[in-house]
């Protein structure tokens, strides 16, 4: 991963970093490398995230659709 420090402004390539690394995932990936998960819970995990995603996706659907009105 690479970022350009533009006029040695440090402080903004440091946010686009974190901002990168932060949708790659890693922070998240270090969190859950800190400590043993069992597989029984990592099943579970797994398949509440995949629960989630199937409801969001279905939240777009029906907003897309008419079906449900946004939240502002």
């Amino acid at each position: 991963m690479q970022v350009l420090v533009r006029d040695n402004n440090v402080e903004q390539a440091l946010r686009v970093l974190k901002k990168k690394l932060q949708r790659e995932g890693v922070f998240r990936e270090m969190k859950a490398r800190t400590a043993y998960e069992k597989p029984s819970e990592k099943r579970a995990r797994e398949k509440a995230e995949a629960i989630r995603r199937a409801r969001k996706l279905a939240r777009k659907k029906a907003q897309k659709e008419g079906l449900l009105t946004r939240k502002h």
